[in-house]
């Protein structure tokens, strides 16, 4: 199988968007001040165990999905554009399947998510699997918050956890 990539603009940058013939492997945004430098295909194709190609437009969907959600319509990635999921699997395929069905604007603690994903006290597992997602903001990890309310962190950067649980509140019908 062959992989191609391209970048997708988003707010925090531009992403890193990985493709197979099945759907988006992986939506990864770089902590680079240039998400274009070669080491960053580094870990993505270790996993993958094949390097992708460079393939200009194979984000242009993607890309006007993301635009559409960062505008504040409430885009369900996963139903427009095909997931391969081959760089998860157990209980982190499933947390991360379950916190696709949290709808826009909504959120779940980490041991709702657990019990949705049928490993009830799989709380920790569910943060492990968010932190680690191959699919950052496409898959709506940020929407996954602590059982006390508070949002929690999202990677190294709880701000853009706040930014994109604020869009989407203040987007939200009746908001």
């Amino acid at each position: 199988m062959s992989f191609r990539y391209d970048f997708a603009s988003t707010p925090f940058g531009d992403g890193l968007a990985v493709f197979s013939s099945a759907g988006l492997v992986s939506f990864d945004l770089s902590e680079s001040e240039d998400p274009r430098v070669p080491w960053l295909l580094e870990g993505v194709s270790r996993r993958l165990g094949d390097v992708p190609e460079p393939r200009p437009g194979a984000a242009d969907e993607l890309s006007q999905l993301l635009a559409a959600y960062f505008d504040g319509d409430p885009v369900r990635f996963d139903d427009r554009i095909a997931f391969d999921w081959r760089l998860t699997e157990g209980f982190s395929r499933a947390a991360l399947q379950a916190v696709c069905e949290i709808p826009w604007g909504e959120t779940m603690s980490y041991g709702e998510v657990a019990v949705v994903a049928g490993s009830r006290g799989a709380a920790r597992a569910v943060g492990t699997a968010c932190r680690l997602t191959p699919f950052s903001v496409v898959v709506p990890v940020h929407r996954v918050i602590r059982s006390d309310g508070t949002p929690g962190h999202y990677g190294a950067h709880p701000e853009r956890k706040r930014f994109l649980l604020d869009l989407e509140r203040e987007a939200a019908p009746g908001a």
